[in-house]
């Protein structure tokens, strides 16, 4: 673990900025049973307020959706464990292992996130691009893979999961008024690759990048990004992407991806297209992971149809 973030997990104090904000993100799917879900915890400091998401799904239709948003706030950090509406997050090993735990009636969940290679801050990757996302949605925000295994029970029935999944951590500004849209997509391969990538357009019409790819070895800076998506006819629902990349050691990679499952989740003004995709890159290799859309209401589809 880095000097810089070695306190990423716990709490970090708010500057005087009325949307100052950390949260705490995972996602998993596990493709041998078809189960997966997505959860976050967001804490803001100085409206005293949390929020928290838990979206559990199975063959490809939703199994459980708990939403709050200005729950009271607690002051406790992931580092000794956070609970907000029955989610629960808890560090184990710094970064590396974290439980994800949730019990209601006849929905459960105990779950382990282990890393599969160290996170890094998409924003310091991408730092001479990032100026306004920097300001307007975090200052810090890691990202990693990581293996997923552990128990759901679903209505009395139980579910064993070992598949894949994805985390974030970030603290700074969340000010979701200041984009207009954004897409990102995080594909974890089996063949060890791993891709990290947002474009953002923010009200004013400017594109912004966070983008970074794990080869298997080391985290790598992405110097170009295309990434088309196509949308349902709702215009917020993932239909198909096709992304291109060029890292730092002028390799390309591209991928494409077909939709698993979709929920939808809101953020007042700004509303969140989740979809849990099937990927598949250019030499077949199949993997697994989300495609998040963010848009401004009221939308009106004027966000980017490519990068």
């Amino acid at each position: 673990m880095t000097d810089a973030f070695q306190n990423a997990e716990g709490h970090h104090p708010a500057n005087d900025q009325l949307h100052w904000s950390q949260s705490y993100y995972f996602n998993f799917y596990d493709p041998r049973n078809r189960a997966g879900g997505f959860m976050r915890i967001g804490l803001l400091e100085n409206l005293k307020q949390s929020t928290m998401v838990l979206v559990l799904f199975q063959d490809g239709k939703p199994a459980y959706y708990r939403i709050r948003g200005a729950s009271p706030y607690t002051s406790d950090r992931l580092d000794a464990g956070v609970e907000v509406a029955g989610l629960r997050l808890a560090s184990i090993v710094p970064l590396k292992r974290a439980k994800l735990e949730f019990a209601d009636n006849d929905f459960s969940m105990s779950l382990m996130f282990e890393a599969l290679c160290p996170m890094a801050d998409a924003i310091a990757m991408t730092r001479n691009e990032a100026g306004t996302l920097v300001q307007q949605i975090a200052a810090a925000h890691l990202e990693g893979p990581g293996r997923v295994t552990g128990t759901l029970r679903l209505r009395g029935t139980g579910i064993e999961v070992n598949g894949t999944g994805f985390r974030d951590i970030s603290w700074g500004v969340r000010n979701w008024e200041a984009l207009g849209h954004y897409r990102l997509s995080w594909p974890i391969f089996a063949n060890g690759l791993a891709f990290a990538g947002i474009h953002a357009t923010t009200v004013q019409g400017q594109s912004v990048y966070m983008r970074m790819l794990h080869d298997g070895t080391d985290w790598r800076a992405v110097r170009e990004l295309e990434d088309r998506v196509e949308f349902a006819d709702d215009g917020m629902t993932v239909r198909s992407l096709h992304w291109r990349y060029r890292d730092s050691l002028d390799r390309t990679w591209e991928y494409s991806a077909k939709p698993i499952f979709r929920a939808f989740i809101p953020f007042d003004g700004f509303f969140l297209s989740e979809n849990m995709m099937e990927y598949r890159l250019a030499d077949g290799t199949i993997g697994y992971g989300l495609c998040e859309c963010g848009f401004r209401l009221p939308w009106d589809g004027s966000g980017p149809t490519h990068g």
